[in-house]
């Protein structure tokens, strides 16, 4: 039996927190877009004490920091291939490095295969986005670093199966490699290790569908046959569905959506009709829209849909966008109500709380496929 076959968990972080300060960000090399976090805007109007938008929306905080990760819960169970999924800025990386043991956090408590991270590094396998490799090497002395550094778990074939299929030199020079070949030799680096838990952040971003279809054959292969956890953030949600059992859906530093995938699905119905969304009160409205037939929603349902509704089985990219772009709505109407507390003086009578179980409903008639980009 495999390590992980003897664990049931593999991550699971409880109330994770990570908070940068602006200067760590720039020490770290990420740039205005990149993860974990984006880099503040300098200059404006505002001094000390100023609020700036961090790259985490609705994170925001004085001048020098931000929240890439709040309360963050996670649970991915052992055996899994799991796709961390999100949009930039979600906390997606900052997960991983903790995962990994790269960071600490600044609250909650995160711990892999059992133990913290720093206690299974052995176990564990981590390829970053930038991939770092030393240039000067050829592909051979990469290789053979790798198995010098885990002498106790290298296997040499998983890791040439990786670089062969690619029809890479031996002798040719890391530097002078692509960013795809690059990619390659990365991950035969890790496989090479033989991991329990393998971290792979954006690891096919840089490879063409070709490339990247035969790589993700070759991983999830690989995985089936040592018992390997994999969890992966990746924006190619079509191979996602396909390549993935298991989910998670990060938004502004919190877990959004989480579980098995062929779950997540049939948890969701799209329905059309022209029926009120009041008829919909027992399940939980996502979001709708207003269509040339009536009216269009995205549900979470516990029970079959009833009533005069054309009822229809949504796609996983359908179910993230729809979610996705609810946060967001939910985070707009957070920033306005707080902007009209400040500006305006409290009201002299209560306002009237509803009671319907819809979690959020907006009126979008985008395809919402930016909300991932």
């Amino acid at each position: 039996m495999s390590e992980t076959a003897a664990e049931e968990v593999a991550v699971e972080a409880t109330a994770l927190g990570k908070k940068y300060p602006d200067r760590k960000l720039r020490t770290m090399g990420f740039r205005r877009g990149s993860s974990p976090g984006r880099r503040f805007r300098k200059g404006g109007k505002g001094g000390k004490g100023e609020e700036r938008h961090s790259g985490v929306p609705g994170a925001a905080g004085p001048v020098g920091e931000a929240w890439a990760l709040r309360d963050c819960d996670v649970r991915i169970p052992a055996g899994r291939i799991c796709a961390l999924v999100g949009p930039n800025g979600a906390g997606k990386s900052t997960l991983l490095a903790h995962a990994a043991g790269l960071l600490p956090p600044t609250s909650g408590d995160i711990r892999v295969l059992g133990t913290a991270p720093g206690e299974a590094r052995e176990r564990i396998a981590y390829v970053a986005q930038d991939k770092p490799l030393y240039p000067q090497l050829t592909v051979e002395a990469t290789l053979r670093l790798g198995a010098e550094l885990n002498p106790e778990r290298w296997d040499a074939e998983a890791a040439w199966r990786v670089v062969d299929g690619g029809e890479l030199q031996p002798g040719a020079v890391v530097r002078q490699l692509s960013g795809g070949q690059r990619t390659r030799i990365a991950l035969a680096l890790a496989l090479g290790k033989r991991p329990s838990l393998l971290l792979l952040d954006e690891p096919m971003a840089d490879l063409d569908p070709l490339a990247r279809h035969e790589l993700m054959g070759l991983l999830l292969a690989e995985a089936a046959d040592t018992g390997t956890t994999v969890v992966m953030s990746s924006h190619i949600l079509g191979e996602l569905a396909t390549a993935c059992d298991h989910l998670v859906l990060l938004d502004r530093g919190r877990v959004r959506l989480a579980g098995e995938v062929d779950e997540i699905v049939a948890g969701h119905a799209l329905v059309t009709g022209r029926g009120p969304l009041t008829e919909l009160g027992s399940h939980t409205v996502i979001e709708s829209q207003v269509t040339g037939r009536g009216v269009s929603a995205l549900l979470r349902t516990e029970r079959p849909v009833t009533g005069d509704w054309e009822v229809s089985e949504p796609s996983l990219e359908e179910v993230l966008l729809g979610h996705l772009r609810s946060s967001r709505a939910e985070a707009a109407r957070s920033t306005a109500a707080a902007v009209s507390t400040t500006a305006s003086p409290p009201a002299s009578t209560p306002t009237a709380t509803s009671t319907s179980t819809t979690a959020s409903t907006t009126n979008s008639t985008s395809t919402g496929r930016e909300a991932l980009s």
